[in-house]
C-alpha cells in the first residue's frame, strides 16, 4: 500500500511513500502526537517505523526479536509499545526509539509478576521456510518439542485472511509440552507477506493451493528428519478445522489423525447457514454461489470424500457457532456413520465460533493431546 496527503480543496495528493515493495497494513496518529505510526509486515514479523509529521522525516525502528507495536511518545526519544514474541507475554513497555533494544525495555505492566509461567518453560517459534508444489516460497514457524520426538501437529490458522504470528499460543505451547512438534504454516493467501501473496489464494480459490502449500509443508518436515510419516496430526480452527478437514480426507496417505474445530465440512450447507453478511465472502473465493457453480463447491467440500478416510478423527464444535454453524457436524457425522467411520465428538455447549472459555480451553486443551499422543502412537 501507498501513503500520502489529499489536499481536500485541490484533489492532489502528495505521496510520502509509493513503493509498491512495502507492506503496510495499518496506519495510525497517537493523541496529542505530530506523528504517524506505520505498520509493516515481513515474514509475519511486525516492522513499525515512525513519522515525523512537522519535518516529514521517516524513522524505520530495528529489527528485534518478536514485535514492537508503538502507542505514543512520552517524550521527545522515549515511547510506550506493546511488546511480544512467542516466549513473552503481550507487555505494555517504555523504549528509546535511538536505542531499540529488548534488554532495555522499561516494562509497566509487569506481566512476568502476574503469572506462573515462566520464561524457560516456553518454546520458541523458528523461521522455517519450504517450497510448494509451484515453487512458491512459503514460511511458517516451528516449535520444537524440548523431549526428542518424530510427532508433528500441523496449527493451521483461521481466516484464511489472517497469519500466524511469532506469538504465544496456549494450544501450541500445551501441544510442545506434552512432547510434539509444532508446525504454524502461513499459506498463500495468508496475510503478513505482502498484497500480491494474499491474493494468490483468489486465483484457484479455497481448497486448492492452498491446502497444497500446507501439505508441502509437512512433506518438508518428513524430509528434514522433524517428523515421522504416520506421526503427523492437524488440527485447526474455523478456515484451519476446514483444512484439517480437507487433509484427513484427501491427504490421507500424510496425515494419519485430525482435529478440526468448527470447520466447515460441506460449503452448500454453509453458504446456507452461515451468517448472511459472510455470503459474499464465500462467493469470492469460490468464484459464484453454490447455484452458480456446483461443481467447485462439490470439489472443495470435505464431506464429498468421507470415503477416504484413513486416519483418526475428533470433531470439535461450538453448539452456538453462528459462523460455521452446526450444521456443519450433524451433516458429515451422517456420512461417517454412513460409512463406518469411527469418530470421537467433542462439543461445547456454551461455545460459538472457536473454542475461547479458559474452562473450555482447559478440557480441549488435554483431550486432544492425549487424542493425538494414542493416534500417532
Amino acid at each position: 500500500y501507498s501513503l500520502g496527503i489529499y489536499d481536500v480543496e485541490s484533489g492532489t495528493i502528495d505521496w510520502i511513500i509509493d513503493d509498491p515493495s512495502r507492506n503496510i497494513e495499518r496506519i495510525y496518529s497517537p493523541i496529542n502526537s505530530n506523528h504517524l505510526v506505520l505498520i509493516e509486515y515481513e515474514r509475519a514479523r511486525v516492522r513499525p517505523s515512525i513519522i515525523d509529521l512537522e519535518t516529514m522525516e521517516e524513522k524505520v525502528l530495528p529489527r528485534i526479536r518478536g514485535s514492537l507495536v508503538p502507542i505514543g511518545p512520552v517524550s521527545e526519544e522515549e515511547w510506550v509499545g506493546l511488546y511480544y514474541s512467542s516466549t513473552h507475554p503481550r507487555e505494555i513497555v517504555r523504549f528509546d526509539i535511538n536505542n531499540v533494544d529488548i534488554s532495555y525495555f522499561q516494562s509497566l505492566t509487569h506481566v512476568w509478576e502476574r503469572t506462573k509461567i515462566k520464561p524457560e518453560q516456553l518454546t520458541p517459534a523458528e523461521d522455517f521456510e519450504w517450497k510448494a508444489k509451484d515453487g512458491l516460497k512459503i514460511h511458517g514457524w516451528l516449535y520444537r518439542s524440548k523431549k526428542p520426538s518424530k510427532k508433528a501437529i500441523i496449527y493451521v490458522h483461521g481466516g484464511p485472511t489472517a497469519h500466524a504470528r511469532d506469538d504465544i499460543y496456549a494450544q501450541i505451547q500445551y501441544l510442545v509440552s506434552r512432547g510434539f512438534n509444532v508446525l504454524a504454516p502461513n499459506y498463500r493467501g495468508s496475510t503478513g507477506y505482502g498484497v500480491k501473496f494474499e491474493d494468490l489464494i483468489r486465483v484457484n480459490g479455497w481448497g486448492s493451493d492452498e491446502q497444497e502449500d500446507i501439505w508441502a509443508g509437512i512433506k518438508a518436515l518428513i524430509e528434514r528428519g522433524i517428523a515421522e510419516e504416520g506421526k503427523i496430526g492437524i488440527t485447526g480452527t474455523s478456515y484451519g478445522g476446514y483444512s484439517s478437514w480437507y487433509a484427513i480426507t484427501k491427504a490421507p496417505d500424510l496425515v494419519a489423525a485430525a482435529v478440526p474445530i468448527c470447520g466447515m465440512t460441506d460449503l452448500v450447507v454453509d453458504y446456507e447457514t452461515t451468517r448472511p453478511d459472510l455470503r459474499p465472502y464465500s462467493e469470492e473465493m469460490l468464484g459464484g454461489s453454490p447455484e452458480e457453480v456446483p461443481e467447485r463447491y462439490y470439489e472443495r467440500s470435505p464431506i464429498n470424500f468421507i470415503h477416504q478416510i484413513k486416519g483418526k478423527l475428533l470433531i470439535v464444535q461450538g453448539a452456538q457457532d453462528p459462523n460455521v454453524t452446526p450444521k456443519n457436524v450433524e451433516e458429515v457425522i451422517k456420512r461417517l456413520d454412513a460409512e463406518g467411520i469411527e469418530y470421537e465428538l467433542l462439543i461445547f455447549e456454551d461455545e460459538g465460533h472457536g473454542i475461547l472459555k479458559t474452562k473450555n480451553q482447559k478440557v480441549l486443551f488435554k483431550k486432544m493431546a492425549d487424542f493425538f499422543s494414542e493416534a500417532l502412537g
